[in-house]
C-alpha cells in the first residue's frame, strides 16, 4: 500500500512538473502547446501512444476551453485520475498566470519601444509555426481518406468565408460522420474509421519489423 501511494505521489509530481516546464516556453499557448505535449508525453516519458495523443487532441479541441489547458487535464486523469488532471492543470496555468500578471504590468509602459514592438512580431511568427505544425500533426492523423479530406476543405472554406462559430461546424461535422457512416453500411460500401486505420498501421510496422 505504501508503495503504491509513494508511486501515485511521484506521478502526481511528475505530471505537475513536466507540464510546469511546458508552460513558461510556449508562447501562444493553445496549439502552439501542442507540439510540446507531444513531445514531452509521448517522446520523452512514453506514458501514451501517439494514438491516444490523437484521440485526446481531437478531445481537447472539440470541447470548450483552451486546448492547452484542456489536452492537460485529458492527459492528467488518463494517467491519474481526478488528482492527475488537477496536477497537471495546475502546472500549465500556475507560471502562465504568474507571467501574464508580471507582463501586464510592465507592457503598458513599454509596448511603444522599438525593441520590444520588434520582439513581439518575432514572437508572432513563431506561435504561427507552432499551430500550423500542430494542424500539420493532427491533420495527418484525422484526414485519412477522400470523406475526411473533403469534410476538412469544406469546413476550412466555410469558416473562411462565412462567420460562423467553430462550435457549430464541430457539432454539424458530428452529425454528417455519423450520417455518412450509415449511408455507406447500408449501401454496402467500404467503412474506414480512424481506429480500423491506426490498428492497420500497427499490424504493417509488426509484420515489417518482425521480417527485418
Amino acid at each position: 500500500m505504501r508503495t503504491n501511494a509513494k508511486a501515485r505521489v511521484i506521478l502526481l509530481f511528475q505530471l505537475f512538473w513536466s507540464f510546469l516546464r511546458i508552460a513558461p516556453v510556449t508562447f501562444g499557448g493553445g496549439y502552439a502547446m501542442i507540439p510540446m505535449i507531444e513531445r514531452e508525453i509521448t517522446a520523452k516519458r512514453k506514458w501514451l501512444s501517439e494514438a491516444e495523443m490523437d484521440d485526446i487532441l481531437s478531445l481537447a479541441g472539440s470541447a470548450p476551453g483552451g486546448v492547452g489547458v484542456n489536452a492537460s487535464a485529458f492527459i492528467g486523469y488518463r494517467l491519474g485520475g481526478i488528482s492527475g488532471a488537477i496536477a497537471a492543470i495546475a502546472g500549465i496555468t500556475i507560471p502562465t498566470f504568474i507571467i501574464v500578471c508580471l507582463l501586464s504590468s510592465g507592457y503598458s509602459q513599454l509596448a511603444d519601444q522599438p525593441k520590444v514592438a520588434a520582439a513581439m512580431k518575432g514572437i508572432h511568427g513563431a506561435v504561427i509555426a507552432l499551430i500550423l505544425l500542430a494542424a500539420y500533426r493532427m491533420a495527418k492523423n484525422a484526414v485519412f481518406d477522400k470523406t475526411t479530406c473533403a469534410m476538412a476543405i469544406i469546413v476550412l472554406l466555410v469558416l473562411l468565408v462565412a462567420d460562423i462559430n467553430p462550435i457549430y461546424m464541430i457539432a454539424i461535422g458530428l452529425f454528417i460522420g455519423i450520417i455518412l457512416l450509415q449511408v455507406k453500411q447500408l449501401l454496402g460500401l467500404q467503412v474506414r474509421t480512424e481506429k480500423e486505420r491506426l490498428d492497420y498501421s500497427r499490424e504493417e510496422a509488426q509484420y515489417v519489423e518482425y521480417y527485418i
